[in-house]
Order: C-alpha cells, then structure tokens, then sequence
C-alpha cells in the first residue's frame, strides 16, 4: 500500500509543484529555482525508495478508478524500464533547474518558467508510469502542450512563436494518430492494460489491424522523436531558452518517441514490415542529420541536428528487437541524455557569456573560459565515440548490432556501411564543434567579453562530465544492473544477462569505430575552412528545406485552399448556414424513418384540457409572431419569444416536471435579460430593408417557411408518436429505484446530475466556463457603431429630469431584492437532492439577484459596493466539482462516486447529507460565475459608450473653444 501511495504522489508531485510555482510572484526567482529543485529531488527520493522493490523485478502498480466502464482508469506501473527512464528524467531536471537559475535574465518572469518546467516533468513521468494506454496517449499530449510554452517562452520573439507553434502541430499530429493506434490495439486485444497488450503480440500481429495500427503509432512515435522527414521541427524549438533545450531535446521529450518504440516492440515489431520502416526510417534519419549537422554554423543548431542523428541511431536499434539491440538502444539513450545535455548547457554559458552562438564568430574561447572548454571537449568526445568515453560504448554496440544477421535484406546487409557513414559524420561534426570555437586565435569582435560563467551555472555540466568519464571507465559497475533490469523489463525475465565492458578484443566493431575516428578526423581537417564560409546545409541541397516545405504546405492547408473552398461553398451570413443545418437534419430524419413501414403501436391518449390547449394556442401564437416580427422589430419579437418560453415552463409544471419548469423559467429570465441588454448595441433598423418586397425576397421567404414548416411537423409528429405510445422499461425506471437507495435523495433529477450522470455534468459545466470566457473575451473586443453610442432617449426624461430619478422606486424594490434572492438561492440548494431545485437553479437565481442589482442601478453603483470576480467563482466552482471527484479517488472509488449517509446534527436531530452537495457546489458557483461575466462583459458597453461621448463631448468643446474670436 506504502508503495502505491508513493508511485501516485511521484505522478501528482511535478502538478503540485507547477501550481505552486504559478502562484509565486514574478521577482521570486530564488523561491521558484528552490520549489522546483526541492520537488523533483522528492521524486528522486521516491525513486530510491522503490528501488529495492523494481530490483528484485517487481513491476509495482497504482490505480485510481475513473471511468471503468470505458476501461479509462489511472493505472501506474514502474518497472525497470520505467524507473530507469523516471530517474533521468528527474535527475536532468534537477541539473536543469540548477542552471536556469542563473542563465535566466532577472527581467523574465521566472516563476512561470518553472511552474511550465514542472508541469512538463509531470507530463513526462505520467507518460513513462502509465499502465492504461489510453491514460498514456493523455500525458503524450500533454507533453506537446507543456513543450509548446516553454518552446514559446521568450514569446516576444517571432522565432520562439514560430518554433512552438510547428512542434505543437507535428507533435499533436502525431499524438491523434496514436491515439487511433491505441484505439485499434484495444480493439483486438479487447483492452487498455498495458500489460496485457504487451503480453499479445501474436494475436495484435495477427490481426487485420496490424498494419493501420503500426503505421499510425510509427507517426506518434517519429514525430515526436523528430525522425525524418518529421525532423526539422527540432532545430526550430533551439529559440527556447537554452535550459528547455537541454531538458526537453537531449533527455526527455525527444525520448518519448524511442521510449514507446523501444516499449511496444515485443507487441507490434518481430515483422519484415517493422524491421524496415522502424531501422529503415532510423538509419535515413541518423545519415541525414548527421550531415546536416556538419554545416550548421549556430552552436544549437549542430547540436539539435546532432540530437536528430542520435535518435535515429536509437529507433534504428529498436527496429532490430533483438535482446542486444534493445539494451544497446536503452544505454545510448541515457549516454545521449549525459553528453548532450552537458553540451546544450555548454552552448548556452558560451552564449550568455559572449552574446553570439555563431562559430564562424567564435574562436580561441579555451584561453578564457578554461574550464567551461575543457569540459565541453570531453563531453564533445562523447558524442564522437572517442574511447573510455560513455558514447563510446553504446555507439560500439551499436556496431556490433550492425555487424550481425538479422533477416539478410538489403537493408540489413548495408547497416554496418551506413552506421560507419554516420560515425564518421559524428567525429566531423564533433571535431567542428570542438576546434571552432575553443581553438585558434582569440575572437575579438563578441558582443560581450567573453569569461567564466559563474561556477553555479557550471557546476551542472561537471557533474554530467564526470558521469561520461565514469561510465565510460567502468560501465559495467555503475549502469550494468540497471541497463539489465530495464532490458528484462521489455524482453522478458527469461532473458540473459549481459556484461558491458569497454574492451571485447580487436573485433570488427571495434575496427569500425576506429575508421569512423579517422575518416571522420580527415574530413573536418579538408573540409573544415571551405565548411564554415559556405551556406547551412550540405553542397547542392541546402537550398532544400523540409521548414520551407512545411511552411509552403501549411500556407496552402490553412490558408489559401480553405479560403478557396469557403469562397466557392461558404457564407460569411448566418440564415444560409442555418438553412444548410436544418435541410440536413430534414434529410437525416427522413432517411431515417423512410422505408420502415411508419409502424407505430396502437396510441394512448387522454382527454385535452382546454386551458392546456388554450395555453399552447397562446404559446404558438407568440413563436410564431416572434419570428414575424424579428427582422423589424427585434424587442417586440423578444418579448414574443419570452412568451413562448413561458408555455414551455407551464407545459413543464403541468405535466408534473417542476425541476424542468424552475430552472426552464429562471433560464427564460435570464436570457430574455441578456438579450435585451444586447438589442441596446445592435443598429437600429428605422427603414425597410432594400428588395424586401422583391420577388426574389418572397420566394426565399416562402422556401423558408415551407422548410420550417417541414421540420417543425417533423418533431412535433415524432414527439407526438413517442408521448401517446406505451412507456417500454428503460433506463428511467433504474434512476427511479435507486435514486434514494444509491444516492440519498429522492429527487432523481437532482441525482442523476450530481451523482449517476455527474462526470457528464462536470464536462457541461467545463463547456459552460469555456462558453463564459469566449464571450465575455469577444465583447471586450466588441465596439458598438457610433448611432449605438449616444445615451438612448429612454434614459432622460421629457421634463430633462434623469430617469435614475424617476425610477428611484423601482430601483429600490431592485435592491431590496437581492437579500431575497439569496435566500431563494440557498433554499433551491440545499433542498434540490429531494425536491426540485439543485446548484444549477441556485445558480441561475444568483445569477438574477445581480442582474436585478445592475438594472436597478448603474454599473459604476453596482460594482462600487459589490466585488463579484466572476472568473474566479468560476475557476474554484471547477476546482471543487473536480476535487469531489478526485476525493471518491482517494478512497479507491472511481472518479466523481458520491457517498450519501444521515448524520446527527445538535439540535436538528438526523441530516441526510451526500457529498454530491460539494460537487452541486461547484455547479453552483461555475454557474453563477459564468452567467455574471457576460452579465458584467454587456454592462461594460455602457461605460465605454459613456467615456466615447466625454470624449466626442471634449473634442467638440475644444473645437469650439479654438474657432472663438479672441477678445481683449
């Protein structure tokens, strides 16, 4: 239980940590470096104390039931794959947020950098730990969302916008296409479970799926891993600060793709097909990045391209499947993690101490900053594969897989010719790297002086320095147990243990690797000088950019081809989009009932009220008289239509539906409200509208009613059909039974909301914030035409006297109402879970009492004395309808289950109470929330529109006063 408890704080802590950061101030650099840095040595400790437990080959496991029926559940799951990936990821972010302390400028705001880095690593870990593959694709996409803001950090600059918004299209692209791969996979293994998918390779294999489902999470996986022709996103994201870059691109995001490659190949790789697109696709990669890599003039851009060479090495590996194509893969990813992210940190103090990451500007830098070169030497070494190295040791098992048979195809026989190619690219590059900026005379025509960086902001590249040397000296001793462990992890428990040495003898890996030092010495020693005055990019195709193809391709995708297509079948005006929708509805209705015979059971009906039947005359009179006089005029048409919405509310009540009735009326109030307040802000429309009297006008207007008419028919005809029919047993009945006995209350449409049906009513509510939020966001944009500004002739009267005077009784009785409606507000609360009413209605009525309030009043007397912040009822009425859910999660129930039980309370005696009163809370506040911030986005018309008419009152006064005579 211990360790249940800890894998899922491991999971939560980054979230917690984010939030944290998000509520410090900007200028809390220090606390936010602290908080960051503290929290993910927390998930180290955690890590450490699993250990014992994933040592022994225990696969530990945590879950949170959430949606069971839909097999969506917060499972968690470390083994030693796992645990090795979860603790790189937390140790790079521990050096990581050491050295953003000091490379961030005291101008950025800080806090928001590591409550995004955090919330990433949360992302991360939740990807690496998750046991439900559906739960998997989830934390997937939230790695690209998180990647996007911090790619997008330094937001003011146009390469940083332009960087995150292409990773988050190809990432994201990439996350849809898995997720339909993960579709698939549940589809023929029958479930979600990880475990249980990696146990089915035969039959996922087997299937007629197997082909549409690899393919589409190949997609997930290279675009995530910026395998070719997915890999030019990469170089764009080097605009984030240098920080994202070594913990994003050289440990952690980038690796998530060859993570899912290297974890689902026992289920989808073992065929000709994986072998050839996964190693295929890898060793294209490898070659092309690595050459590009040579003629990069920007430090981070050779290292990102570097960063693309190395992926594809490692999907190459996974493509193999074998047991030592596998462990060869799991060890360079964490070599790559070391000597890369040492070497993005590098590039970055260089960077920040001399103001330009341009080598053809940069030389001789050895001689004054001694210490930051050296340790870029060695950790440029690396990633050459210079011996007693880290990357040496992976890079040769590399070779050695290279060299071996695997299926005799083409591909398999020229591998151990292309990964020479690669390698000798790598020492080329690396040797660049190396000897352009650290050897030859001392640049002097920096922006900043060049010098040491202070020894903090260096110390997270020693420590990575050291790790390469030390690794690279003894391999077997520090990563052997663990590169073990996540090997058996992936493989099987059946599978041998294998030792990691530096030495194997004079073999032909060994021979491959020395070729590759040579050669690759050789070309940057003839081709060093003619690379650096040359263009980015390799002779004769560095004018072929896969950027400018994407950018072409998207220009046409988003822009060009849809404004084609909207000019030849769309309408910028709303009744022909209407009418697109409701011919298709007519369409759909009537394909759907035609050839069924229109067989219906004999009808039940029983004797017509002539008051219900009179009331319906007056109710169809109204709708239709509002749609008559909508186009001229729009306040009677409104009124009409409030009438309408009356006989629904009675038709509610009679038929013995009074939770539909009350909220039906306090929903007509408030958007018959609503709408009139908006009317104020439309053009008047004084003359007839030219042509309407034309026969072109009639005949659309006749087309028009014949379609209404039809459609109208339709449903009254099929509500008619199902009202007069036989009740049949439904779902009805069930919530009728076990309303009381399952939840506590005896109003079941309380507790179908709350309770049976609240994850429904948690996303109704999310829909409804969004829905608050966009249009309160559209009328602080919204600028009324200029015969809307001047003050209506309703607010004066004839006599001059102004019309708050007049009205003074009125507004009183307003303002007496609201205590009245608090209470009204309360009762509809508290007693909704067994009579009609509920947080929604509350809501609603609340929502009334400050609409009454702003009415009665104007709106600088109204928010003088009452201070709403409807946004942030709206945020916290989420946060409690989730922490509801979140706390039945505790308890081991699925997410959002209540629990109802009578307490004894002094001097009331027993209480039943349920905590979906919490969750109805929420409801209450969010819609109370929302309903006000439009209320409050449409009251705010009136104080633009008064500060217009100052200002036009000004400029005239001014005029005046300039076109006077002067008088002596």
């Amino acid at each position: 239980m211990i360790e249940q408890n800890l894998l899922l704080i491991l999971v939560a802590l980054p979230f917690l940590g984010a939030i944290a950061a998000a509520t410090l101030p900007v200028n809390a650099h220090n606390a936010a470096a602290w908080l960051s840095g503290l929290t993910l040595c927390a998930g180290l400790g955690i890590m450490a104390g699993l250990w014992p437990m994933v040592s022994e080959g225990e696969v530990l496991r945590a879950g949170i039931r959430w949606v069971p029926a839909a097999g969506l559940d917060l499972d968690f799951r470390i083994d030693g794959l796992a645990w090795l990936f979860v603790t790189l990821v937390l140790t790079m972010g521990v050096l990581v947020v050491i050295y953003a302390r000091y490379y961030l400028s005291k101008t950025d705001p800080v806090p928001r950098f590591y409550s995004f880095l955090m919330a990433f690593a949360g992302a991360m870990l939740g990807l690496l730990t998750s046991g439900n593959m559906l739960i998997l694709v989830v934390f997937w996409e939230m790695t690209s969302v998180f990647s996007f803001l911090l790619i997008g950090y330094w937001h003011g600059n146009p390469n940083a916008r332009d960087g995150a918004r292409t990773s988050l299209i190809l990432t994201a692209g990439g996350g849809v296409c898995l997720l339909a791969s993960v579709l698939m996979i549940g589809q023929i293994v029958g479930s979600y479970d990880l475990d249980e998918v990696l146990s089915s390779g035969e039959i996922i294999r087997h299937s007629a799926l197997y082909l549409p489902a690899m393919a589409l999470f190949l997609l997930g996986a290279f675009t995530k891993s910026a395998q070719f022709p997915f890999h030019f996103w990469l170089p764009g994201a080097m605009a984030a600060p240098t920080p994202v870059s070594a913990f994003l691109h050289s440990a952690t995001m980038v690796k998530a793709g060859v993570f899912l490659l290297i974890r689902f190949s026992p289920a989808l790789g073992g065929t000709q097909i994986w072998f050839y697109a996964v190693t295929g696709t890898g060793l294209a990669t490898m070659v092309i990045g690595a050459a590009i890599a040579l003629f990069r003039h920007d430090l981070k851009g050779l290292l990102a391209y570097s960063t693309i060479s190395h992926l594809g090495l490692i999907t190459a590996l996974a493509g193999l499947g074998s047991p030592a194509a596998i462990l060869a893969a799991i060890f360079h990813i964490v070599n790559h993690a070391v000597f890369k992210g040492s070497l993005f940190m590098a590039a970055g103090i260089i960077d920040h101490e001399t103001g330009t990451r341009d080598m053809r500007r940069l030389s001789g830098l050895i001689r004054v900053m001694p210490i930051t070169g050296t340790l870029a030497i060695v950790a440029a070494s690396a990633m050459a594969g210079v011996p007693l190295l880290n990357g040496f040791i992976s890079k040769e098992m590399f070779f050695a897989e290279a060299t071996e048979w695997h299926n005799g195809t083409w591909l398999d026989d020229s591998m151990p010719w292309i990964a020479t190619l690669a390698g000798a690219l790598a020492v080329a590059y690396s040797a660049r790297f190396v000897v352009s900026v650290f050897f030859g005379p001392l640049a002097r025509d920096l922006p900043r002086p060049a010098h040491e960086p202070t020894p903090w902001m260096r110390r997270p590249v020693e420590v990575l320095v050291l790790i390469c040397l030390v690794v690279g000296v003894v391999p077997d001793q520090t990563l052997g147990p663990v590169l073990n462990l996540a090997l058996k992890a992936v493989t099987g428990p059946q599978t041998p243990h294998f030792d990691i040495a530096v030495w194997h003898g004079f073999n032909l890996p060994l021979k491959m690797s020395l070729v590759a030092l040579a050669c690759g010495a050789a070309l940057f020693a003839l081709s060093g000088r003619r690379i650096a005055m040359g263009p980015e990019g390799p002779p004769l195709i560095h004018r072929i950019r896969a950027q400018r193809i994407y950018e072409w391709l998207m220009l046409r995708l988003s822009w060009k081809w849809p404004r084609r297509l909207l000019a030849l079948v769309g309408t910028e005006k709303l009744q022909p989009q209407l009418l697109i929708l409701v011919l298709l509805a007519l369409a759909t209705g009537i394909a759907t009932l035609w050839g069924t015979g229109w067989s219906l059971p004999p009808a039940v009906t029983n004797p017509v009220d002539p008051a219900f039947a009179l009331m319906w005359l007056a109710g169809g009179a109204a709708a239709v008289a509002a749609a008559w006089q909508a186009k001229y005029h729009r306040f009677a048409a409104l009124i009409l239509l409030g009438a309408a919405g009356t006989a629904t509310c009675v038709t509610f009540a009679w038929f013995s539906a009074p939770d539909l009735a009350v909220t039906q009326l306090l929903v007509e109030i408030v958007t018959t409200v609503l709408l009139l307040l908006g009317l104020r802000w439309l053009p008047q429309r004084r003359s007839e509208i030219v042509g309407d009297r034309l026969m072109p006008a009639r005949l659309r207007r006749a087309r028009d009613l014949v379609i209404a008419g039809l459609s109208g028919a339709g449903i009254a005809a099929v509500a008619y059909a199902v009202m007069t029919r036989p009740l049949v047993p439904n779902i009805g009945d069930w919530f009728l039974r076990n309303a009381y006995y399952g939840a506590g209350g005896t109003n079941a449409v309380n507790v179908i909301l709350v309770d049976f049906r609240a994850f429904d009513t948690f996303g109704e509510i999310t829909v409804l914030a969004i829905v608050g939020l966009t249009v309160y966001a559209l009328l602080r944009r919204f600028r009324p035409t200029p015969e809307s500004v001047a003050a209506p002739n309703a607010q004066s009267h004839g006599d001059g006297v102004p019309l708050a005077e007049v009205m003074l009784v009125p507004a009183t009785i307003l303002r007496w109402m609201f205590p009245v409606l608090i209470v009204i507000a309360a009762d509809l609360f508290f007693r909704g879970h067994d009579l009609p009413g509920g947080g929604f209605s509350a809501g609603v009525t609340m929502a009334v009492a400050f609409l009454l309030q702003y009415l009665g009043s104007n709106v600088k007397w109204v928010e003088a004395r009452l201070t709403v912040l409807p946004i942030r009822w709206m945020g916290f009425g989420l946060l409690i309808a989730g922490a509801t859910g979140m706390g039945a999660a505790l308890f081991g129930y699925p997410f959002l289950t209540a629990y109802a039980r009578y307490v004894d309370l002094p001097a009331i005696g027993k209480t039943p109470a349920a905590t979906a009163l919490l969750f109805d809370a929420g409801v209450f506040a969010l819609v109370m929330g929302a309903v006000v911030l439009m209320l409050i986005a449409i009251a705010h018309q009136t104080l633009r529109a008064a500060r217009l008419r100052e200002a036009e009152a000004a400029a005239k006064a001014a005029r005046l006063s300039s076109s006077a005579p002067e008088t002596l």
